[in-house]
């Protein structure tokens, strides 16, 4: 029998999916109009409707990918892929491209063409990667695929979202700590209801009790909505009025690495649900990867859409493909009756972010569990450009809410915090993450000669700036590529390579005939 769509864990999923979804719509808002000067009406009337046809064209197909996988297997504990908009490119792009074009001439709608055109070749790009997807899966171990991911989970779902909860524990603890009981014990509840659903649940009662008895913990969003129907209209014009005048190509720089980070990501994910027990067809899944940025790009929104981090936090609360369906619907319909805040003048965030938090904490365990165990420390390796990367955020943030900045204050430090070290292990940190790890992997299986191509390939990546190049200005941290843009790391992972050849060289002997360094 063909398996049905929904079941009670996708639920859950949902719950989970659509906040992180929900929290993507509201930084696009916050950075658009605060940062890059666009006006409401651009935001909510363009970008957001944009973004909802393009999470509902993604959500669409992965749901229907996993039932037909379903059906194919005769598993019916199949989870669908999870979809929605990148976060690493869309603070990329804000900061990279559209602000830098608002700062420079006040246009908030070149700065918006920009973005389109940054999104639509970031797609194209990640469209031609697909086919050469397969090969890059096949020859990389799991290790460093799932390195990097363990390492974004850690720090920038687990510990960034912790630090909320414990700044509002009166909401937040509650609920965060019924979703770890539930799912880490793997309770079933009365009448099998759902664990993310009794967890926002109480959120929402404890908040409002509070507010009620004269607590100001809950502080709902005073903005007044206004229903209004904002559908997507086609942007082709905008993004040829970018292209024609040349402007575009100067930002290659900045598009070509965030399309690249894209795959990389998208594979890294893809390996992390087949640990998870699903496996997906690696070509049609970064096509429409690619194809949904397409979409997002020519109906108005600048930021990709891509397969996300957390398959497997969604598949132990149970979810298969309805979460997917469920997302794409409900988002699709707030965007477009411009309805993103309405959901945050009832369910207080706090409320609601212990899912993540839940899902940080089971990709990173899954990079140490899904590995030999001999492979750990290649793991351990990985995490630490994403570490750094996340401190990177930290300094900066505290920084500029002390109103000044890095580029100020940097060489103030000297031996206290060598932060010169923390900015250049954060730059390309994923692709960093997978380097040092696959090189980690291969020392410890005695292969020393495919650990040395690795290390060549990341003395090839820093020489080019594509990893630790950086340049420090007045305006930030920014990427800085080209000839020699990282020679010193780049003459150190050479050096490095070579010794691993002549201990490949002098170990020869010794070699295990054979390893499964991709199981």
């Amino acid at each position: 029998m063909k398996p049905g769509w929904f079941v009670r864990g996708d639920i859950d999923g949902f719950f989970g999916l659509f906040v992180d979804n929900l929290l993507q719509l509201m930084l696009i808002a916050v950075l658009c109009v605060n940062v890059c000067g666009m006006p409401p009406e651009l935001v909510y009337g363009r970008i957001l409707p944009g973004a909802a046809l393009s999470i509902l064209f993604g959500n669409l197909f992965y749901a229907w990918q996993a039932r037909r996988l379903a059906i194919r297997s005769g598993r019916m504990d199949v989870t669908a892929l999870p979809y929605g908009i990148n976060t690493v490119s869309l603070i990329a792009f804000v900061f990279l491209i559209i602000a830098p074009i608002y700062f420079e001439t006040k246009d908030a709608n070149l700065a918006w063409q920009a973005g389109l055109f940054a999104c639509l070749a970031s797609a194209v790009l990640e469209c031609i990667g697909a086919f050469v997807g397969d090969w890059l899966r096949r020859h990389t171990p799991r290790a460093a695929l799932l390195s990097s991911l363990a390492g974004i989970a850690i720090t920038f779902i687990s510990m960034g979202f912790v630090f909320q909860i414990f700044a509002m524990p009166a909401i937040a603890l509650v609920p965060a700590l019924f979703v770890i009981f539930v799912y880490g014990g793997r309770v079933k509840l009365p009448l099998g209801l759902p664990g993310g659903f009794i967890a926002v649940a109480l959120g929402v009662a404890i908040g409002w009790l509070l507010r009620w008895g004269g607590y100001p913990y809950l502080q709902p969003l005073e903005e007044p909505y206004r229903f209004a129907l904002h559908f997507p209209k086609p942007a082709f014009g905008d993004m040829l009025a970018f292209l024609v005048n040349n402007q575009g190509w100067k930002y290659f720089s900045v598009i070509f690495p965030m399309a690249l980070f894209n795959v990389i990501g998208s594979l890294q994910n893809l390996e992390s649900a087949e640990a998870a027990g699903d496996r997906y067809d690696t070509r049609s899944s970064l096509l429409v990867n690619g194809i949904g940025s397409i979409v997002a790009a020519c109906l108005g929104n600048p930021f990709p859409t891509t397969i996300y981090i957390g398959h497997p936090g969604w598949k132990a609360m149970g979810a298969r493909w309805g979460y997917s369906i469920l997302n794409g619907v409900v988002i699709t319909i707030l965007c477009l009756i411009g309805g993103v805040t309405l959901v945050l003048k009832v369910v207080p965030m706090e409320a609601m972010i212990g899912i993540l938090l839940w899902i940080g904490i089971i990709i990173t365990a899954q990079a140490f569990q899904e590995v030999p165990r001999k492979h750990s420390i290649a793991v351990a390796l990985g995490l630490m450009p994403a570490l750094a990367a996340w401190a990177l955020l930290l300094i900066e943030t505290a920084l500029r809410k002390a109103g000044t900045g890095l580029f100020e204050v940097a060489p103030k430090f000297g031996g206290d915090l060598y932060v010169y070290g923390i900015i250049s292990m954060s730059q390309g940190f994923m692709i960093s993450c997978m380097v040092l790890s696959a090189m980690m992997v291969h020392v410890v299986e005695r292969q020393f000669f495919k650990a040395a191509l690795w290390t060549a390939a990341a003395a090839l990546l820093s020489f080019f700036g594509v990893i630790h190049a950086y340049a420090l200005t007045p305006a930030g941290v920014q990427n800085r590529f080209g000839f020699g843009a990282a020679k010193d790391f780049a003459a150190a992972y050479l050096i490095a390579a070579l010794l691993l050849v002549a201990l490949h060289y002098y170990n020869r002997g010794s070699e295990p005939e054979s390893s499964d360094i991709a199981a």
